[in-house]
């Protein structure tokens, strides 16, 4: 496994646009995440490698947030323990799960389309003031990051999180209003 000094080079030269390199950084992360997981969850063994492959996205995608200022590790092993509490919290609320290779689903609902999905969402959107609308739409559904959509919308970042917020609030108190009897 790679030490602090050729993790941080490895990620330092990936931020310079070495794909090479990002993707070294990402396999000797890897490697040192697998054991920070597997000491953690020896009663859930297979959650481990879920969780390294959630905390390497996570890792790529806030990648431009590290500090090259402050010790990597530290910073990457922050991001696991956040995901590692997220698991956490999510067995407790849903209990354990069972995997899905015990249970026979059936055949797929040949009524079901995702375009009916699509239609759904829109239907819900349109519902909401068209600042959260659009807001949700961007940073939700096409994925883009906050400072994105405030570049496309004019509105600052703050405005988009809190439109965001407030958007996906009051979706779900319309859809909670539907589904009561």
């Amino acid at each position: 496994m790679a030490d602090e000094a050729q993790l941080r080079d490895l990620l330092l030269k990936g931020l310079a646009g070495e794909e090479a390199a990002h993707r070294a950084f990402l396999t000797e992360a890897a490697a040192s995440l697998r054991g920070f997981f597997r000491n953690r969850l020896r009663n859930a063994p297979e959650d481990a490698e879920d969780l390294v492959q959630e905390t390497l996205l996570a890792l790529h995608t806030r990648r431009d947030t590290y500090d090259p200022q402050y010790p990597l590790t530290a910073w990457m092993y922050a991001i696991a323990r956040y995901r590692l509490i997220d698991h956490v919290r999510r067995v407790r609320r849903r209990g354990v799960h069972n995997s899905i290779d015990d249970h026979d689903i059936g055949e797929a609902d040949p009524e079901y389309e995702a375009s009916d999905a699509r239609r759904d969402v829109s239907t819900l959107l349109e519902r909401l003031p068209a600042k959260q609308r659009a807001a949700i739409r961007l940073v939700k559904i096409e994925e883009k990051s906050v400072k994105e959509a405030a570049a496309l919308t004019g509105f600052s970042e703050s405005d988009i999180k809190i439109s965001v917020h407030r958007g996906l609030k009051t979706l779900s108190r319309l859809l909670g209003a539907e589904a009561a009897p």
